[in-house]
């Protein structure tokens, strides 16, 4: 039997309102926040989803996103659940097959491949897991291809599946020491948050 196929779904969607600008652009430590998402997701999954929203066409020129597919959600405004829903209907009319759907998110930088591939372990059709740092549940996330339906038609505004998780058996993947779980909301102290 082969393994399972797990692809990446990067949400970047997102206009950044709270940091001044799409948190796709952000350059951290020399490379876009996108760049080095999708560099982590692909140094574990094939293939990479990219969802991109805000200034899409911007990100789309400015970062170099390798062999990632990239998808428009032009609904973005209305939050990520429009974005996750997008990933997966890519993921949906895949040509090849696609066993689950591993999410994270681009704001993110402390995420790493090791991260990734403790969740990407748990793949299977009808797989639920999630990365636990010190017990509390957080990204990457792990959708077997038979939820995606499920969480697609319950996902509301700037939620993603936590709804759609909370009443089903989901494994818990300790990710603690393997990635910093931490979010960019911000800019840290003395960054401009536009260019």
């Amino acid at each position: 039997m082969s393994a399972p196929v797990v692809a990446a779904v990067v949400l970047a969607a997102g206009g950044g309102r709270r940091y001044g600008m799409p948190k796709a652009l952000v350059e951290y430590e020399g490379s876009l926040l996108v760049e080095r998402a999708v560099a982590t997701a692909s140094a574990v999954c094939d293939p990479v989803l990219v969802v991109l929203g805000a200034r899409a066409v911007d990100v789309w020129r400015s970062a170099g996103l390798g062999n990632a597919v990239v998808l428009a959600n032009k609904d973005w405004e209305t939050g990520m659940a429009s974005s996750l829903r997008t990933g997966l209907d890519g993921l949906r009319s895949w040509p090849g097959r696609i066993d689950a759907a591993l999410i994270t998110l681009v704001d993110m930088p402390g995420m790493t491949p090791e991260a990734l591939a403790a969740v990407a372990a748990h793949a299977s059709p009808d797989a639920l897991a999630v990365a636990a740092y010190d017990g509390v549940r957080g990204h990457p996330v792990l959708l077997g291809r038979e939820h995606w339906a499920g969480v697609a038609e319950t996902v509301t505004g700037d939620e993603g599946a936590r709804r759609y998780l909370a009443d089903r058996d989901v494994t818990e993947v300790d990710c603690s020491g393997l990635a910093d779980p931490a979010d960019l909301d911000v800019p840290p102290p003395g960054v401009p948050s536009a260019p």
